[in-house]
């Protein structure tokens, strides 16, 4: 009885993961975007993540391709902020940047 209950803990586990590898092989490069956004809002201050919301600097022009591409496929965007959207609140949170 406990082997099959652990062999469906892990089972579930390894479902609940699925998702997010799924958006990984679909996606690769979006994979590699998310990680540099999530990193960037780790290794951010509170006063730095302020201060770049405060100012309204003109986006890269490769941010600004990105940010297109995900406004134009609801399929990759989903997957990428199902893969950034925790981390980041998670972040303002912390930081009071979120109400």
């Amino acid at each position: 009885m406990a082997r099959s209950i652990r062999i469906a803990l892990v089972g579930a586990s390894l479902l609940g993961l699925a998702p997010g590898i799924a958006d990984a092989q679909q996606f690769p490069i979006l994979e590699k975007v998310a990680q540099k956004v999530i990193q960037k809002y780790q290794s951010s201050s509170c006063e730095q993540l302020a201060q770049d919301r405060a100012e309204k600097k003109p986006k890269p022009e490769a941010e600004q391709k990105v940010v297109e591409l995900l406004r134009t496929d609801a399929q990759m965007r989903q997957a990428f902020l199902s893969r950034v959207a925790a981390p980041i609140a998670d972040k303002l949170l912390e930081c009071g940047l979120i109400p």
